[in-house]
């Protein structure tokens, strides 16, 4: 059985601070991530592919220089294909620990292990929590790799939230599909309620406010910003979401939350959603 208890967050900085931290991606979640790290005075040194400054943060010029000399890199991207070009890209030092904390499924985490140079560790640590969460340190942190791995990581990520250990590599990310299944199934849920309610005649406050209190209240909060949640997610990055839970498996509930997603922009790529389904629903 994998060990899954939450970490204390009494483990201190002191390893941390001795490593240079490189962060690559600086979206809506890598940023807040590289300028917490920093406030908290881990060195760190960022890149992205649309330059952006950081506060408290040393930007390089390219992915080469963010890594050199780093001691813990960090990935937050689109996508699997996004992780690998730039890991490919930078050159990760001998003795660096890659932390990738995007949402890539464990495939492709099994693919990038199998693709790092030789001693460079890998933990999958993704991440349940947005924008508000990063900010805060408040995210969840679900983390796999040997134990050695995690335990030298595990003081940089304390920092950036509560770290649940998940067992050997890809199980962070197995779990990270768990929960956005759960999530974004519960949102399609939470649209078709809000329709009935509409029918009905019910106030939509009133009705959020009563589903609150409901087995639909975390996607109620996450609805209504409420909570700390502050999210910030594209409706093209949960159908990449959505497509890791439905490849393969027969779940027509996920395949009707990818329709609600086409409703809601209808420019997003759901084309791999409807052709995993099996039954093609």
């Amino acid at each position: 059985m994998p060990d899954i208890r939450w970490s204390h967050r009494s483990c201190g900085n002191t390893v941390g601070r001795m490593q240079k931290i490189a962060v690559l991606g600086l979206g809506n979640m890598g940023a807040p991530i590289a300028r917490r790290l920093a406030a908290h005075g881990f060195p760190v040194t960022a890149w992205s592919r649309t330059p952006r400054p950081v506060e408290g943060v040393a930007v390089a010029a390219s992915a080469r220089e963010a890594v050199r000399d780093a001691g813990i890199v960090i990935t937050m991207l689109t996508d699997g294909p996004a992780v690998m070009s730039v890991v490919a890209g930078a050159e990760l030092p001998p003795g660096a620990t890659l932390v990738e904390m995007s949402t890539i499924g464990p495939d492709a985490v099994r693919d990038l292990a199998a693709a790092l140079p030789a001693g460079v560790d890998l933990v999958d640590a993704p991440v349940a929590g947005s924008t508000g969460a990063a900010e805060g340190g408040t995210l969840r942190i679900f983390a796999a790799g040997t134990t050695a791995a995690v335990d030298r990581v595990a003081p940089v990520l304390a920092t950036l939230g509560d770290v649940r250990r998940c067992g050997p590599s890809g199980r962070g990310a197995a779990m990270k599909v768990v929960l956005n299944t759960a999530l974004v199934t519960a949102l399609a849920a939470l649209a078709e309620v809000l329709q009935v309610a509409d029918d009905l005649g019910v106030p939509r406050d009133d009705a959020l406010d009563a589903l609150a209190a409901g087995p639909l209240g975390n996607a109620v909060a996450r609805l209504s910003g409420s909570a700390g949640s502050k999210a910030s997610f594209p409706v093209r990055l949960a159908a990449k979401d959505l497509a890791l839970s439905v490849a393969g498996r027969d779940l027509p509930v996920a395949v009707a939350a990818g329709r609600h997603l086409a409703a809601a922009d209808p420019s997003a790529d759901l084309s791999t959603i409807a052709v995993s389904s099996p039954k093609g629903t």
